[in-house]
């Protein structure tokens, strides 16, 4: 049965789809990420981008949120910026997003009841807005790879506290291949191999070897690096 968008409908029985979920990336700034002990920053930010792209790959609407933005915690990380050019993010003054009616209503206008969520930090950030959207009649889905918290402790207790709620953990990674779900459907195939050369570490290494030592294809060919050229500072 082919999905509104011309891909074959993944089945469902549990398990998220393209066409079944929302994506909110919350409160990924600068002053969020310097408080992160614990978890490697580098991976978060990795993660969280792969989790991005994958989303913009399989047309999975997604919902960006902000906090305290010019006051304390900076701009959305330029890096999500790139992904997602043109999708202003929502600011809230509000610690827990499902506090803000902006955000709510913009996971609401989705029509969707399966929530991805991610974000800065696990205790807060994302712990509230989980357990509250529960008890909204939504499923929860804390894509643990792509959080972080003051402290290891902090990080495990959120995610025991949301998991007791009936949140869902998972992982980047998982959450595309659980788009993807099947290697024949080559309309994403492309795209998601991309995805997991670039951010995968040895996953994207072995892909890489397989396809050229194996099956003869050509060397993946990354973007040329420029040198940006130097420019005044006042």
């Amino acid at each position: 049965m082919p999905a509104t968008n011309g891909r074959t409908k993944r089945s469902e029985k549990g398990l998220l789809t393209p066409d079944n979920c929302v994506v909110a990336l919350i409160d990924h700034q600068p002053q969020m990420l310097f408080g992160v002990a614990g978890v490697d920053r580098q991976s978060i930010i990795n993660n969280t981008v792969a989790l991005g792209k994958a989303a913009r790959v399989f047309d999975v609407p997604v919902v960006l949120s902000t906090v305290e933005t010019k006051s304390f915690s900076g701009n959305l990380w330029p890096q999500i910026r790139a992904v997602f050019p043109e999708q202003p993010a929502i600011e809230r003054s509000s610690m827990n997003a499902w506090d803000d009616k902006n955000f709510v209503a913009a996971i609401k206008a989705t029509g969707r009841k399966k929530i991805v969520l991610a974000g800065l930090w696990t205790e807060v950030c994302v712990t509230f807005p989980s357990v509250q959207a529960i008890h909204d009649g939504y499923e929860v889905y804390v894509v643990e790879d792509c959080c972080g918290d003051v402290s290891q402790l902090a990080h495990d207790n959120a995610m025991k506290r949301v998991i007791q709620a009936g949140a869902k953990p998972v992982t980047s990674l998982q959450v595309m291949l659980e788009f993807q779900r099947d290697w024949a459907e080559k309309d994403t195939y492309d795209a998601v191999m991309d995805i997991v050369k670039t951010h995968y570490g040895a996953y994207g290494v072995g892909v890489e070897y397989a396809y050229t030592m194996v099956h003869t294809a050509p060397p993946t060919v990354f973007p040329k690096y420029v040198i940006p050229s130097a420019t005044s500072h006042k």
